[in-house]
């Protein structure tokens, strides 16, 4: 059996400890459960005390001295961050249209120009399994170097059976071999395939009949995701695909008005999907059913700086009574960056969340985003040991001091994973 570890002396520890089971929306979102000069116990990699450091001395008195120590005064202890929303195993690189979007074209000329979504799926088809392993695993690296230990990854640049089931495999093999935890997403609804322009209905009828049966049959995916915008898929498309999903016990998750307003969010408070993302142009309908389904926003302040939108109204979804989770959205078109304290600095800037909001946003609420929050999400016993400890010593500079990587250090499960001193 491995060491007891022993993190005391935080300046500050922010258990986002609740006693709410559900995302927290509202006010519920400011609570962090800070503990001033605070103290972890971990053993076998799960938290097994919580409290000020003299609680943790009085508890343990008789066995300080087995413990691995490590010390936090003057720093921040926060859970693992948490990516509830990424496109993370593909192939390829789409530099040239982020030149193009300076130039003035948009993400829709880009996408039916056979750029966009079509082409990181043509490099994705020509990719080995092999290759992707590599190129995501690199990426995930990157991910934990910026203190996040969970990501949720989505399939949905092949949309085809072959590179679908093939994308979503690598993701079941880094699940086992990479220290991350890899949550899968099927998302072969992600665009309409050249072959299918015009005949949408019938894609729609191959993916429910062909390819939902074979990810289920492996059991490859938690959750089926569906990109319902105008030029991709109906909301009565998506919808079938999502039900077709639930079928197979795969839980629903959809992008939704991105674009245009175009009834996501309200889809997703019909067919009870766990979370709805992107959320740029939401219409106030679309909040109410969300707040009232308790439907997680999934925001994605980065994509909207990439693309030079104007983000999500974040703080109006707060105030409305919507769950709020916030992620990177990595995708090498949109979003190609894995620095979710980046996306915590613009949750704040372009969306109005209070440092406190964002933190719950890319720790609990993230975790609630990918049925996680019984493991993860918040420093409470019986909780995994997803930990990382901040350059700072108050959670409010981790959205002050942006564009700066203050992680100097992040354990998963309980074992070192990163120590940038």
């Amino acid at each position: 059996m491995s060491k007891p570890l022993w993190i005391k002396h935080a300046t500050q520890l922010a258990t986002l400890a609740t006693k709410q089971e559900g995302p927290r929306s509202k006010e519920a979102m400011s609570e962090l459960g800070l503990i001033e000069d605070g103290s972890l116990w971990i053993e076998n990699g799960i938290i097994q005390a919580v409290g000020t450091t003299k609680d943790i001395e009085k508890q343990y008195e008789k066995r300080l001295t087995e413990a691995e120590v490590y010390d936090a005064k003057g720093l921040l202890v926060t859970p693992g961050l948490v990516d509830p929303h990424t496109h993370v195993v593909y192939g390829g690189s789409r530099e040239r249209e982020f030149e193009m979007r300076l130039e003035g074209a948009t993400y829709m000329e880009i996408m039916n120009e056979g750029g966009g979504i079509h082409a990181t799926a043509r490099m994705t088809r020509e990719a080995t399994e092999e290759e992707l392993i590599e190129q995501t695993s690199k990426r995930l690296d990157s991910f934990l170097q910026h203190g996040v230990t969970t990501v949720e990854g989505k399939s949905g640049y092949g949309m085809d059976l072959e590179t679908e089931l093939k994308q979503l495999r690598v993701m079941k093999k880094l699940q086992k071999e990479h220290a991350i935890d890899l949550v899968s997403t099927f998302m072969g609804a992600h665009a309409v395939p050249f072959e299918y322009k015009g005949k949408e209905d019938e894609f729609v009828t191959y993916l429910i009949d062909e390819m939902l049966p074979l990810v289920a049959r492996e059991k490859l995916a938690e959750f089926n995701d569906v990109f319902c915008e105008k030029g991709v898929y109906t909301p009565a498309q998506s919808e079938r695909i999502l039900e077709a999903g639930k079928t197979y016990g795969l839980i629903p998750k959809i992008h939704a008005d991105e674009i245009e307003p175009y009834g996501g969010a309200e889809l997703a408070a019909k067919v009870g999907a766990i979370s709805a993302e992107h959320l740029l142009k939401v219409s106030e309908e679309g909040m109410i059913k969300m707040a009232e389904g308790n439907v997680i926003a999934c925001l994605l302040p980065a994509t909207a700086l990439y693309l030079r939108e104007e983000a999500a109204k974040g703080r109006k979804m707060i105030d409305a009574g919507v769950p709020v989770a916030i992620s990177t959205d990595c995708n090498p078109g949109s979003s190609p960056t894995t620095s979710m304290p980046l996306v915590m600095n613009l949750a704040c800037i372009s969306m109005r969340l209070t440092p406190a909001e964002a933190l719950t946003a890319a720790t609990y609420n993230a975790a609630c985003a990918i049925n996680r929050q019984q493991v993860i999400g918040s420093l409470e016993v019986g909780k995994l040991a997803d930990i990382v400890v901040w350059k700072v010593s108050d959670y409010r500079e981790l959205q002050y001091l942006f564009g700066v990587n203050h992680v100097k250090a992040v354990w998963k499960k309980g074992v070192q994973v990163v120590n940038q001193e």
